[in-house]
């Protein structure tokens, strides 16, 4: 018994180690990272592309209200997988941190520089008693000094410089397609087609433009564009990924 009344204050509180050298709660928090749909990243030597499953789960449900993919400043777009209320939090903190270097300094904020703010904003929470981390992964891509770039952020508040990655439900699978069809030199139509077919690997080989979000980051005007329905239902067509079945 004595053994278990310690197991569980190790388990419940957020600034004790285990014995083993863990902190139980940020474990949980991926856990929670992982029972969210699925988010995809991609730099391509052109620009950035994210890519998200926004599943719906009912179809009295308002498609506009389910937000997985943000603009957090013209070069900087951010994809979540994870608990939304906690994505959207860091996300304001992200566009706040991104107007305040403009108005400071006169010039955008560097991918990096934005991540490392959102990530050292996140460790806090795996320190501070009576708070819990963040149950949210994001992926953070945009253009840096002309250069793509794209990190992804962990609820134990560690970035991670990606060429390519998932996060949410089906990583593994997910990433290992991508591990086996990425190519550094693709452009951003084509990292599109591989984002799209990353995706409907893990769903059946098909997908619904209105079950997925897009969004690309182009490195030579440095801005972020989310594509719409029609232009998204263009590329499955391409790719020959769209599911025509009939809506119920």
């Amino acid at each position: 018994m004595q053994g278990q009344s310690q197991q569980q204050a190790y388990d419940r509180g957020i600034t004790i180690f285990s014995p083993d050298g863990r902190l139980y709660q940020v474990e949980y928090a991926r856990e929670a990272v992982k029972r969210g749909t699925a988010s995809i990243g991609i730099r391509t030597a052109d620009g950035v592309v994210l890519a998200v499953d926004k599943r719906i789960r009912s179809p009295l449900m308002e498609r506009t209200s389910v937000e997985k993919i943000h603009k957090a400043d013209d070069h900087i777009g951010i994809a979540s997988a994870g608990h939304v209320a906690d994505a959207r939090q860091l996300i304001d903190f992200a566009r706040r941190n991104a107007q305040i270097n403009q108005l400071r300094y006169g010039e955008p904020i560097g991918v990096e520089t934005l991540t490392k703010a959102v990530t050292d904003h996140i460790q806090q929470y795996t320190q501070v008693g009576g708070a819990r981390p963040f149950g949210v992964a994001l992926i953070i891509g945009g253009i840096e000094d002309g250069e793509p770039r794209l990190y992804e952020t962990d609820p134990s508040g560690t970035p991670y410089e990606w060429q390519a990655l998932a996060v949410g439900a089906d990583r593994g699978e997910i990433e290992d397609y991508l591990e086996s069809h990425y190519d550094t030199a693709m452009g951003l139509d084509e990292g599109v087609g591989l984002a799209l077919e990353a995706l409907a690997s893990v769903n059946d080989g098909r997908l619904r433009p209105e079950g997925i979000g897009l969004a690309t980051i182009d490195a030579a005007e440095a801005q972020f564009r989310e594509l719409s329905d029609d232009e998204i239902e263009t590329h499955l067509l391409e790719h020959e990924l769209l599911d025509e079945g009939d809506e119920e």
